[in-house]
């Protein structure tokens, strides 16, 4: 699963790295949880559509994590929907309107799990070496209020773990390559293709880093949370049996 991720790169140098305009993103985030506003990228008319597929197509708007079914009765009832399994998303209620017909892309440079340990939950930050930004598929969807009132809100699409992160957690958030965000937002894209994009996700050029436990508090979102362990005084001691 995917329960929290970083977004630290500065709002210019994201723009510019995923080729995108009017993106908000005012401060790195460092320890982003269920329930909070964040950006994500649809189409150039917000609606999941890819566009022409140039350069700067893309439309970022900022979304609540946790999606809130149009036809929900209330944005509080039942469990906040942050992920959904891709192999079945595609059928299940909650999610095969948005699966069909708005997709989206949600920004990232990382993400977290824990491994149980001998002192607790120990956590681990997923990210490329280079820090660079990536992006997670997802489904967005829109609530209305009886009164008008819209809440946007998405969940992060995930698979089943590779045989490099499987010793952390037996699922990962699927991962679109550049090459593929404008076919996955494609409002054309069959079923078929979507799927086989969702069966490629890898965690490949990703490294693990056991980092601070002052992640494990959502309260907490500031640069320590991604200090490795050995050097914050915040790590924990993990059971041999639980690594790589």
């Amino acid at each position: 699963m995917c329960g929290r991720y970083s977004l630290t790169t500065e709002q210019e140098a994201l723009a510019v790295a995923l080729g995108v305009e009017g993106l908000v993103h005012p401060v790195p985030r460092y320890n982003i949880a269920p329930t909070q506003r964040v950006p994500v990228l649809l189409g150039r008319d917000g609606s999941g559509r890819a566009g022409t597929g140039r350069a700067g197509t893309l439309e970022a708007g900022v979304q609540r994590w946790g999606l809130v079914p149009s036809w929900a009765e209330s944005p509080s009832s039942g469990v906040p929907l942050i992920n959904a399994r891709s192999e079945t998303a595609h059928r299940k209620p909650s999610f095969r309107e948005p699966f069909r017909r708005s997709r989206c892309l949600v920004p990232a440079d990382g993400f977290f799990e824990w491994v149980s340990g001998a002192g607790g939950k120990v956590p681990y930050w997923i990210h490329r070496p280079d820090r660079v930004p990536f992006t997670f598929a997802g489904l967005s969807d829109e609530w209305r209020s009886p009164e008008g009132e819209i809440l946007a809100s998405f969940t992060i699409l995930t698979t089943e773990a590779d045989e490099t992160l499987r010793p952390i957690h037996h699922r990962m958030p699927v991962v679109i390559d550049e090459d593929r965000r404008e076919e996955w937002l494609d409002p054309e894209a069959s079923l078929v293709g979507l799927r086989a994009i969702l069966s490629e996700a890898t965690s490949a050029g990703m490294v693990t880093t056991e980092v601070s436990t002052r992640v494990n508090s959502p309260a907490n979102d500031d640069p320590e949370c991604l200090v490795p362990a050995e050097d914050s005084g915040h790590g924990g001691t993990v059971e041999q049996t639980s690594l790589f």
